[in-house]
């Protein structure tokens, strides 16, 4: 089995409408949420705020995890572990150059996404969409961030150690 590879998407709702990327990949045109990878030494929550500015020029402040997915792509045999987190933006920037490869933004109602099912970056876009509608939330303290340093004082203030390095949970 591959190694996943973990990724971030937001799910951002405006009265009724979702904001989605149109990206172009092999050239093809798809919408996805703004999402991408995490990268070294980044918490899920920094990484999905960073890949909602970067995509979409848009602040996003996320607020609840809605679910963490696992997905195999049938035409590359790639496994993605996403975790999707729904929040609010603000600060848009219009003058802000997208993410390379990102065409435009959309706030398309769920009725439209659903007309756009054949250009969607992969099944996960509306099944996250459709667990944000079903009222799916787990609050950010279900997301816990472990760091060799933390989980180092943590033993040590116990008087133990760990061969693995520490692990402990930090609010994010």
């Amino acid at each position: 089995m591959p190694e996943p590879r973990i990724t971030v998407a937001a799910i951002a709702e405006d009265t009724g409408r979702f904001l989605l990327v149109e990206e172009s990949i092999g050239g093809r045109r798809l919408f996805n949420q703004p999402a991408g990878h995490v990268e070294a030494e980044e918490t899920l929550v920094a990484a999905v705020v960073r890949e909602a500015r970067e995509e979409s020029a848009w602040r996003f402040e996320p607020q609840d995890l809605v679910n963490v997915y696992l997905w195999r792509n049938p035409a590359g045999d790639s496994l993605f572990l996403r975790f999707a987190f729904c929040g609010v933006v603000s600060d848009h920037d219009a003058a802000q150059p997208l993410d390379e490869g990102i065409v435009r933004t959309h706030w398309l109602t769920l009725a439209e996404l659903r007309q756009q099912a054949p250009r969607l970056r992969s099944p996960l876009v509306l099944r996250c969409v459709a667990d944000y509608l079903s009222g799916a939330r787990r609050g950010l303290g279900a997301v816990a961030d472990l760091t060799r340093e933390a989980v180092a004082a943590s033993l040590a203030a116990d008087g133990r150690t760990c061969a693995a390095g520490p692990v402990t949970v930090v609010a994010p």
